[in-house]
Formats: structure tokens, sequence, C-alpha cells
């Protein structure tokens, strides 16, 4: 466990089977065991990552008045949210970043339309609002590949897991880590957690600072190369399948060397449909066993989750 796999999405997307199998045992394989995975050959167009990137570097060098004019939705599931108001579940003290949450964009006939917050752009924005969305289906059509392959290698329907995504409530997430005094050999810029959502897609960070908690209980480096995409396993999926695959703990770190700089990362959040059920999936049960959890939906744990770290009162 010296590295978090890396694998080529082109392997499940060629028509050789022998490819496609061998990429489903890789990703069940990284997924269990580590809970992470980084992924190449996804074809996300790097240009429109550094499109959002810039756009949003911009933005938050902007001052705290005018930022926080794009604030103040419900769970901050849309929009800003300034440094000092996240905090991970069990943790008192707020990480050290600032976000921005951008969502699905639904026709106003669609059923879900009244469920899901208004995206809030900034001004003068319409070439980061089309950047984004662009990137926002991308990285939803990489996710949707992902799960299926999953599911594939459990021997379940291909869509099993991919369908809870149909129109679900995923969020592009920009962060802005800013600059950190040290006062003593590391920081934690966002501490110790794990994701709500089923899986989570980090496009490559402008900097060094993840780490994942292995099973040997010590903390691994997970650099941020170019043209990966890093994958992880959330508190969702590892609901739905029993804690077969594990939600991953993880953190970001400033180190000595990275701690004057500023970070910016662009995670998305891929989440179910609100009222999907996220019951333990029988296939997961062993014969006389019961499940681990309860049935909940994705809409109530996703509440009682943001009201753990603080971003409903």
């Amino acid at each position: 466990m010296s590295a978090v796999p890396l694998l080529d999405l082109a392997d499940f997307r060629s028509k050789d089977d022998a490819r496609r199998k061998q990429f489903n045992a890789g990703l069940r394989h990284a997924l269990t065991e580590f809970g992470f995975v980084r992924i190449a050959g996804h074809e996300i167009d790097a240009n429109l990552i550094r499109r959002v990137y810039e756009g949003f570097e911009e933005f938050f060098a902007r001052d705290d008045e005018e930022k926080a004019g794009y604030s103040g939705v419900v769970g901050g599931q849309r929009g800003f949210t300034p440094v000092g108001v996240e905090h991970a579940k069990d943790q008192a003290t707020p990480d050290l970043k600032e976000f921005f949450h951008i969502g699905r964009e639904l026709d106003p006939s669609h059923s879900y339309f009244s469920e899901y917050p208004p995206n809030l752009w900034p001004n003068d924005a319409d070439a980061l609002r089309r950047a984004c969305l662009d990137l926002h289906d991308a990285l939803d059509r990489c996710a949707i590949a992902l799960l299926e392959s999953l599911a594939l290698s459990f021997d379940l329907p291909q869509d099993a897991f991919a369908r809870m995504l149909t129109d679900g409530n995923s969020i592009l997430r920009a962060l802005h880590y800013p600059p950190v005094v040290l006062q003593s050999e590391a920081a934690m810029r966002a501490a110790p957690h794990e994701d709500i959502n089923l899986i989570t897609l980090l496009c490559e960070a402008t900097g060094d600072g993840l780490e994942i908690l292995t099973r040997g209980d010590e903390w691994l480096a997970v650099p941020a190369h170019p043209g990966e995409i890093i994958v992880d396993a959330g508190d969702m999926l590892s609901r739905i399948t029993n804690d077969v695959v594990p939600s991953a703990t993880h953190r970001v770190i400033a180190a000595p060397h990275t701690a004057e700089a500023h970070r910016y990362s662009l995670p998305y959040f891929a989440h179910p449909f609100p009222s999907c059920d996220l019951s333990v999936r029988d296939s997961f049960v062993e014969p006389g066993a019961q499940p681990k959890y309860p049935t909940i939906t994705a809409a109530e744990f996703l509440t009682q989750r943001l009201r753990e770290i603080g971003l409903i009162d």
C-alpha cells in the first residue's frame, strides 16, 4: 500500500472484454483496499479544467464583502461559503478553506427543479458558467462509467449504482485553501473526514497536501499528477454496500513547503437523486446476517450529514 493504484478508463471503454474485466477487477480492488483510485484516460479536457480554475482564482481574490453576496443558500448547497464555516464530522475546529458550489441545472418542467437550489453565478461570469456546466457534465459521465464498472465487478447489473445518479444532486466544488501560518510542522487545511456522497472525482489540484488513511492506520500522500483524476468512495456507497466498499478517510495538510502557497482544487461530489433509497443492497449481506444500516433516502442522509459538518443548524 505504498501508492494509490492507477487505472486507465480507456480499458473500461474498450470493446476488448479482457481489458474491461481487468479494469473492473482493478477498480474493485482499489476501492475496497484503499477507498481511492487514480484514473487516467478519462477524456476530460485539460483546457476546460484550467478555465474553471482560472475563473475561480479570480473570484476568490475578490474582497470578502463581494464574495458574501453569493452566499446564503441553505446548507451551502450552491454559491459561496467562507472560511470558518464547514468543519469535519465530530470536529469543532473549522477547516481552513472557502468554496463555491455549482449544481445541475434542470428545465423548469423537471420534477426535481423545485428541489435543487438555483446556481448563483458571479457577475460578468458567462464564460465561467459555461465552463463549469461543461465540466459538471463531463465529470458526471465519468462517474457513471466508474459506477458501471464497479457494479459489474460485483456481478451486479451494469446500471445498479449508476442509475442512482440520474439527474442527481451532484455538486462541483471550487475550493480555495489560503496560505497558512504554521505554528507546528504541519497544519490542517481540511481535517480528517469522509465524503458524504457515492463517489468523489477530484481534478488535479494546484498543489500537494491530500493524504489518505490506509488500512495500516498510516497517512499516505496522494500527489496531484497532471492528467489524472483522483476518485474516492463516500459514505453513501459504503452504506449501500454494507461497508464492503469503505468510505475513504482523507485530509488536506499544509506542510512547510506548501503552507505559504494558495491551493485550489475541484472535487465533483456524485450524489443520487433525492428520493433514492440508500438501503443496504441484499447482495452485500451475508446469509443470516442483518444489514449494518437502516433505510434512509439520499435527501434525508444529506440533510443529516450537512448538519453534522456545520452547514445546517
